[in-house]
């Protein structure tokens, strides 16, 4: 029976990783954050931020970093792509066990502990999931960028710098919101925006999201916090027809759109018991169990 001493969780998305250090009955000691690990930005980059993260929560704990005595749980952006997520178990580095998840699912298992109900995580991207009594877990959304995604930061940054690019040609007056977001991108005119628009991945839409926000009165602004609304209500509704879950939003931008979401819905809502690195904590302690029991 192959034996540990640690339990990592990984909260892995398109702008940042966050680990969760644990000993080997799931009791957290330390925390930290990294560079992204969703899979969609690179298996060698995910695996790069993960240990990254990793290095740094076991130096505050004051614990020796050894792969091998770790189980890992992560939850990751990018997993239903099974070509990733082949690759990505395939460059595991030599640890004691582990198991690997969409980021809904775990940060649906912090949110809920484990129990029942729906999660919306609005961050770089956006998905929803829905865990039954029975344990079985669905999902609404999380297509991905460009396409999917919706309310996400890198759907509102996406939709955003069409403002921009409009107040450059004249399309509409150049204002406070398009001077905000062409100062983000450090671009001055159409050839310096385009520039940035060539460069420009998943994490760089989902930069402008502050930007945004920043500007909830701009009647454009305004036209996106309310379709984000309309489209988390829908992924609820999808997951849950009959009402009968508690709903909470999670992510980075969970609480910002809070007020966006159509009132009935709004009433359901609950704040989450704990984060998605919490979440792929207790992903890691399954995973530990299932070792250490042989099941």
């Amino acid at each position: 029976m192959q034996t540990f001493s640690w339990l990592i969780g990984v909260d892995g998305g398109g702008t940042g990783t966050r680990v969760a250090l644990g000993d080997i009955h799931g009791k957290e000691l330390a925390r930290a954050s990294a560079g992204p690990s969703g899979l969609g930005l690179g298996i060698g980059r995910a695996w790069q931020s993960i240990e990254e993260g990793a290095r740094t929560a076991f130096a505050q704990a004051g614990i020796t970093f050894d792969w091998s005595q770790c189980v890992l749980g992560c939850g990751l952006a990018g997993v239903n792509n099974p070509d990733w997520l082949g690759a990505f178990r395939a460059a595991a580095p030599p640890v004691a066990g582990l198991a690997v998840e969409s980021d809904a699912y775990t940060t649906l298992l912090g949110a809920h502990g484990g129990a029942p109900g729906v999660v919306v995580a609005l961050g770089t991207g956006s998905i929803a999931a829905a865990l039954d009594a029975a344990g079985a877990c669905q999902i609404a959304g999380g297509f991905g960028f460009p396409s999917g995604d919706e309310a996400s930061g890198a759907w509102f940054g996406l939709r955003a710098i069409v403002w921009a690019q409009q107040s450059l040609d004249g399309r509409v007056a150049p204002d406070a919101l398009s001077q905000a977001l062409l100062a983000h991108t450090g671009a001055t005119d159409r050839d310096s925006l385009i520039v940035w628009l060539c460069a420009a991945n998943q994490t760089a839409y989902a930069s402008l999201a502050p930007v945004v926000l920043a500007h909830c009165d701009h009647p454009f602004v305004a036209k996106l916090l309310a379709e984000a609304g309309e489209a988390v209500a829908r992924m609820i509704g999808a997951l849950d027809p009959a009402a009968a879950l508690p709903v909470a939003l999670a992510g980075g931008l969970g609480q910002s759109l809070r007020e966006w979401v159509p009132q009935a819905m709004r009433e359901r809502l609950r704040a989450p018991l704990a984060d998605s690195a919490s979440g792929a904590l207790q992903l890691a302690w399954r995973e530990g169990e299932r070792k250490r029991t042989g099941a």
